[in-house]
């Protein structure tokens, strides 16, 4: 099991991205439009610098929704490796089976 500090603060991050996501993509826009003048680019990268840090996406990470584990988490099943070998092997996950040939 993960530290659950650990866990909550994924949590927090997840709020936060949820919350200035419309914002962020905004201001990133004004950034990239050719038809923005200098001065509304620096404005618009001042107000994205001063957002709070984990508000970006890039600083979520997957994490097993049973253990908290972050390292070996498959995105389609959001479980991390051990616990889709035992969840599979007692059948638990449908048309999931030890793979044989």
């Amino acid at each position: 099991m993960a530290k659950t500090n650990m866990v909550e603060r994924e949590k927090r991050r997840a709020r936060l991205v949820k919350k200035y996501a419309a914002k962020r993509a905004q201001l990133k826009e004004i950034i990239r439009s050719p038809k923005s003048t200098p001065e509304q680019r620096v404005a618009a990268q001042v107000a994205l610098a001063t957002q709070p840090r984990d508000a970006g996406s890039n600083r979520l990470r997957n994490r097993c929704a049973i253990t908290g584990r972050s390292r070996g988490v498959y995105r389609k099943f959001g479980l991390a490796r051990a616990k889709i070998r035992e969840l599979a092997m007692r059948g638990e996950i449908p048309g999931l089976g030890k793979g044989s040939w």
